[in-house]
């Protein structure tokens, strides 16, 4: 297993907006997981934090690319990612195309990342193997 922590968009957003209840926990375990390794992201991660912002050179200052490695999403963690959302929609989930947080957790799953996100109960359920860092 990798030190690297794949870093779940609800978290940027609790800092970016400065989220009253959830700021304080993100923004600490941001640090934390940094000094462990890299913090890594993805596109689909960007793309779900980049609608708090209007213009792209003000998300990249949030997401500096000399502290958030950016990583495209492996094949295999696609591939994973439509494996979890079968057992999702067989478990009788309603929604029609993959959810961002089955890739999301199978990017994280594929390269033995870390996942900091504030949304476990999901990833625990579809991706068991994760090492979550969670509230």
């Amino acid at each position: 297993m990798t030190d690297d922590t794949l870093v779940d968009a609800n978290v940027l957003i609790d800092v970016a907006t400065d989220d009253p209840h959830w700021s304080y926990w993100s923004a600490a375990a941001l640090v934390r997981a940094g000094e462990g390794g890299r913090l890594v992201i993805n596109p689909i991660v960007y793309a779900e934090v980049s609608i708090a912002f209007d213009k792209i050179e003000d998300l990249d200052v949030l997401l500096p690319e000399a502290i958030f490695h950016r990583q495209d999403l492996p094949w295999e963690a696609a591939f994973l990612a439509g494996k979890a959302f079968r057992i999702y929609r067989r478990r009788g989930g309603t929604r029609s195309l993959p959810l961002p947080d089955f890739y999301i957790g199978a990017h994280a799953a594929i390269r033995s990342y870390r996942l900091l996100t504030r949304d476990a109960a999901r990833f625990r359920t579809y991706f068991p193997t994760l090492d979550l860092i969670t509230p």
